[in-house]
C-alpha cells in the first residue's frame, strides 16, 4: 500500500467550499475605524464640497423663502385687509406682482457679468442718497408707523429708499475697498475708514431723520462685516464698534418710545398701558401653534390681536399655523442662504466678489436675526421685515437682486463654471435625436438603407 503524498502547506490553508455553494468573500478590512458611518459621511462632504453647492442653495433657498413667503402673506393679511375695507386678497395680489418682478430682477443680477455690477454701485448709491432726501420734503414723505421714511408717488405707488441703500451701500463699498486693496492702501487707517465710514454716516443721518433705527443697525451691521472682511485691525474695529454702540444708547435713552420697546425684551404681560401688547402676543402666537401648527389660515392671533401680521410679525403666524417644523424650516432656508453666501466670499480670489458677498450675506442674516428675535422676545423690536418673506414690494425687490447677486457670484467660481460648462449641450447638437456621434438618427437610418458600394 503506498503512502498518500503530504498536502502543501498552501493547500492545507485554502479551505475548498461546498459543492453547490458560492465562495465566502473575505471580511473587508476596515482601517482606523471605518465603517458605514464614515463612508455616509464622506459621500456627504464629497456632495457638499462640489462646485455648484452654492450656487444650488442660494437659489434654492431664496426660491423656497419667497413662495413661502407668497403663501404666509396670503393667509396672514386677509383679515388686515378686510378691516381696512379692501379685498381680501389685496395685499397678496401686490406681493404677488413684487415677487414677478423681483424674479426677473433676480434672473438679471444672475447673467450679469461681474464688471457690470462694479459699474451700477456709484449710481445706485446717488440714486438712494437723492430719494433718501426727497423722503423729507414735504408732501412727498409720508410717516407709517411713526417712522417718516417711505415716498409717496400717488394711487398705490410708494417706495422706501432706506431698503435700497442696503443694496448700495454693500455694492459701493465693496468696490471702494477692492480698488483700494488692489492699490495696497488698507494697511493704512486713514484709507480703511476714509470715504466708507463719512458714506455711512450720510446714510445712517439720513434714514435716522425719519426714525428708522432699524435699518439704521443693519447698515451699520454691513459696516462692520465689511471692515472685518477687509482686514481691519482689533483696536481699530474695537473703537468703531464702541462708537457705534455710544450712539446707538444715546438714540435709545433720548427715546420713550424706543426705551418702552427695550423694556419688551422677554416680557409675557402686556403691561399697563399696553406697551408689549405686540411683543406678548406674538409669543402666544408663537405658543399655540404646537409641534406641526392649526393649519395654513388657522390663526386666531391674527384676528386683530396681533398687529402688522403680514410684515413684521409675520414670522409669529408661521409658528401658529405651521408650527415648530414651519418655523425650523425657515430658520433651516435662512441659515443655508447664510452658509451659502459665506461660502462664496471665502472661495473667491475677487476682492470685489468677497467684499460685495460679504457685504449681501451681512445684511440678509441680520436682519433675519433681528426680526425672528424680536418675535421670539429675545430682541427689542425694530419694525424691519423678514426677508424675501414679508409683504412689502420695496423691500423684496433690493432684496432679490441681492440674492441674484450672490448667484452670479456663485457662478464666477472657475470650477461652477466648468461644471455649469460641462452640462451644457455642445452648439448645434440636438440631443434628443443625435447619438454619441453627433449624428441624427434620420440620418444614421439613411446610410443604413443605402446599399453598400463594391469599390475598393
Amino acid at each position: 500500500m503506498t503512502a498518500r503524498p503530504a498536502k502543501s502547506a498552501e493547500r492545507r490553508q485554502v479551505k475548498q467550499p461546498a459543492p453547490g455553494r458560492p465562495p465566502r468573500r473575505p471580511p473587508r478590512q476596515q482601517s482606523g475605524g471605518v465603517g458605514a458611518l464614515a463612508r455616509l459621511q464622506l459621500r456627504v462632504r464629497r456632495a457638499w464640497d462640489r462646485p455648484l453647492t452654492a450656487y444650488y442653495l442660494i437659489f434654492g433657498a431664496g426660491l423656497l423663502l419667497t413662495v413661502l413667503g407668497l403663501v404666509m402673506v396670503f393667509s396672514a393679511s386677509q383679515i388686515q385687509a378686510l378691516n381696512s375695507g379692501l379685498a381680501s386678497t389685496h395685499f397678496f395680489r401686490k406681493q404677488l406682482v413684487a415677487a414677478v418682478l423681483g424674479t426677473v430682477l433676480l434672473l438679471v443680477a444672475a447673467r450679469m457679468p461681474i464688471g457690470l455690477h462694479r459699474s451700477l454701485a456709484y449710481p445706485l448709491l446717488a440714486v438712494s442718497v437723492f430719494l433718501l432726501c426727497l423722503v423729507q420734503v414735504p408732501g412727498l414723505g409720508r410717516e407709517v408707523n411713526g417712522n417718516q421714511n417711505w415716498i409717496y408717488f400717488g394711487g398705490p405707488f410708494q417706495v422706501q429708499p432706506s431698503e435700497f441703500a442696503k443694496l448700495a451701500l454693500a455694492l459701493w463699498a465693496a468696490d471702494l475697498l477692492a480698488r483700494k486693496g488692489g492699490k495696497k492702501l488698507l494697511s493704512q487707517w486713514k484709507h480703511l475708514l476714509v470715504p466708507l465710514v463719512p458714506m455711512t454716516l450720510l446714510l445712517l443721518g439720513l434714514i435716522m431723520l425719519g426714525g428708522d433705527m432699524g435699518t439704521a443697525i443693519i447698515l451699520t451691521a454691513v459696516l462692520f462685516g465689511l471692515l472685518w472682511l477687509a482686514g481691519a485691525p482689533t483696536r481699530l474695529f474695537v473703537a468703531v464698534l464702541a462708537a457705534a454702540a455710544s450712539v446707538s444708547a444715546f438714540l435709545i435713552v433720548a427715546s420713550p418710545h424706543r426705551m418702552s420697546r427695550l423694556g419688551c425684551i422677554g416680557a409675557t404681560d402686556p403691561g399697563p398701558s399696553d406697551q408689549c401688547w405686540q411683543a406678548v402676543h406674538g409669543i402666544y402666537a408663537l405658543a399655540s401653534g404646537g409641534w406641526f401648527g392649526s393649519g395654513l389660515g388657522a390663526s386666531v392671533e391674527k384676528w386683530g390681536q396681533l398687529p402688522e401680521p403680514h410684515t413684521d410679525f409675520i414670522f409669529a403666524v408661521t409658528g401658529e399655523e405651521l408650527g415648530l417644523a414651519g418655523t425650523l424650516s425657515v430658520l433651516a432656508l435662512f441659515a443655508a442662504l447664510g452658509y451659502a453666501g459665506i461660502r462664496v466670499a471665502g472661495r473667491t480670489e475677487d476682492p470685489f466678489v468677497r467684499y460685495a458677498a460679504g457685504g449681501v450675506t451681512t445684511w440678509l442674516t441680520v436682519q433675519a436675526v433681528i426680526n425672528i428675535g424680536a418675535v421670539l422676545g429675545l430682541l427689542p423690536i425694530a419694525g424691519v421685515p423678514l426677508p424675501l418673506f414679508s409683504y412689502g414690494g420695496s423691500a423684496l425687490l433690493p432684496t432679490m437682486f441681492a440674492v441674484g447677486l450672490l448667484i452670479a457670484f456663485a457662478r464666477s467660481d472657475p470650477a461652477a463654471k466648468a461644471a455649469l460648462a460641462m452640462r451644457r449641450p455642445a452648439p448645434g447638437q440636438r440631443t434628443a435625436r443625435r447619438g454619441l456621434t453627433g449624428v441624427s438618427w434620420k440620418t444614421r437610418r439613411r446610410r443604413a438603407a443605402k446599399p453598400p458600394s463594391r469599390e475598393r
